[in-house]
């Protein structure tokens, strides 16, 4: 929690900061720019590693950054420097209007429309600056890992356990009037180590992230996940190429949703580089998928009063009984596509996939027989086609029951009919990110094995 000092100090450095952004501002109009946006940020952190006991890292982090754009009519140029002295500042807006007067004019180019700027500025409770120093980051990274390496035998090795620590403030403004700053804070903890039988050597980790750090796992249940997950990959062993219903357990269920979005947003529908391109209005998932984003969750990791432009977020549906219903959508893009922005400079906020009823034991019983997947690797996915081909591991299951871990095997299929093949989302949310979704279960794809 935040004292009456550290909030006092902390309001006294944002009026500094956005006063700064305010001269930047006038600065560029001074320079000659027809219009001009900036914003600042300065962070600071603390990161430790424990390996095998033993320290491996600290790291203080401290950070300060200005990044500037201006108009020159329909030209756009922009700047940026780490230094925030009064010369430095002059000499960045002074590149950044130089870099505009030689640029060639864009028509789409611009600052947002000012009515769709945010004015008002709820609070999220985003800031929750945890202020230890490095002794106690150190004992709790060692609580962590002691407790993976010492949950059972067969744990021969550690990747190690890192804390970190994030607080900073960022400003933005324009020359439309908007200004506006706040401050915000993350946390985490990580775990990862190695078991080992005879030749066969496996490794898994697990983490907790929050705004705040009483809402951390304990450094135990950090540890003692890592651990059960590496242990239970031991004996893992391929499969015969087959075509099977698969899950992708909630922390990966997120990846398949991350790929929809990279479909609908607006760089990829201008270039016409995505496989959904002119589905506005269409079904794209089973009639029972929701999905929306809600950028005004309190402590969520993905809440934001304002996108990277200053444009108001809100609540808003992308997919409703399956039909896309919104693009994602900066200035910009929603120019290029004669549309209006959707707030979504900069990406989406807490994206959320509708959950169902059933837990993951529960989606395991209605597939039955099929594959588990909770890793993924590489880089398989063409957004243009939808391709997706991705190196997979997990559990292969029958009678709703898991009977083995299963390593060094392939999924494959297209994106738009494995979006089409949903059968089910599970209520097992992963809070740990952006994306908060269940586990799916999908009726059919492509495994290739041995």
């Amino acid at each position: 929690m935040t004292n009456l000092a550290e909030r006092q100090s902390e309001t006294e450095h944002l009026e500094r900061l956005s006063s700064l952004v305010a001269d930047i501002l006038a600065e560029a109009k001074q320079q000659g720019a027809s219009a001009a946006e900036a914003g600042l940020s300065v962070e600071r952190g603390l990161s430790v590693t424990v390996r095998l006991g033993e320290v491996e890292t600290i790291e203080h982090h401290r950070s300060q950054g200005l990044g500037v754009t201006v108009y020159f009519g329909q030209s756009k140029g922009t700047a940026s420097s780490s230094d925030l002295s009064l010369k430095a500042v002059r000499e960045t807006v002074a590149s950044a209007c130089l870099i505009a007067k030689h640029a060639a004019e864009d028509e789409f180019a611009g600052l947002p429309d000012a009515d769709l700027l945010a004015t008002e500025f709820p609070d999220l409770d985003l800031y929750h600056p945890w202020e230890l120093v490095a002794d106690e980051a150190i004992q709790i990274a060692k609580i962590s890992e002691d407790t993976a390496r010492g949950y059972h035998p067969d744990i021969s090795n550690s990747e190690g356990a890192n804390l970190n620590t994030y607080q900073g403030l960022r400003v933005a403004g324009n020359s439309l009037g908007f200004l506006h700053g706040y401050p915000s804070s993350r946390h985490s903890l990580s775990c990862s180590v190695i078991a080992g039988v005879g030749d066969n050597m496996q490794r898994d980790d697990w983490w907790t992230v929050a705004r705040d750090a009483v809402d951390l796992e304990s450094a135990e249940a950090v540890g003692r996940k890592a651990a059960e997950r590496t242990v239970r990959r031991l004996g893992a062993r391929s499969l015969s190429t087959r075509h099977c219903p698969v899950i992708f357990a909630a922390e990966v269920a997120g990846g398949l949703v991350g790929h929809f979005i990279g479909a609908i947003r607006g760089a990829n529908l201008y270039r016409k580089s995505s496989f959904l391109l002119d589905h506005l209005g269409k079904p794209v998932f089973p009639a029972f998928m929701h999905i929306h984003e809600q950028p005004h969750l309190p402590r969520a990791l993905g809440s934001a009063p304002y996108d990277g432009e200053g444009v108001a977020t809100h609540p808003h549906d992308l997919v409703k009984d399956g039909i896309l219903e919104s693009y994602v959508l900066s200035t910009y893009s929603a120019r290029k596509l004669g549309m209006k922005t959707t707030g979504n400079a900069g990406g989406v906020h807490n994206l959320i996939v509708e959950p169902g009823d059933l837990d993951l034991a529960d989606l395991l019983k209605k597939m039955g027989t099929g594959l588990l997947v909770t890793e993924l690797m590489g880089q398989g996915v063409n957004i243009v086609t939808g391709d997706y081909s991705r190196g997979a591991s997990g559990f292969w299951v029958e009678n709703g029951e898991i009977q083995f871990p299963v390593e060094e095997i392939t999924i494959a299929g297209n994106l738009k009919d494995i979006f089409m093949k949903i059968l089910a989302v599970g209520n097992d949310v992963d809070l740990r990110g952006n994306t908060r979704t269940g586990s799916f279960l999908i009726s059919e794809m492509t495994v290739a094995g041995n």
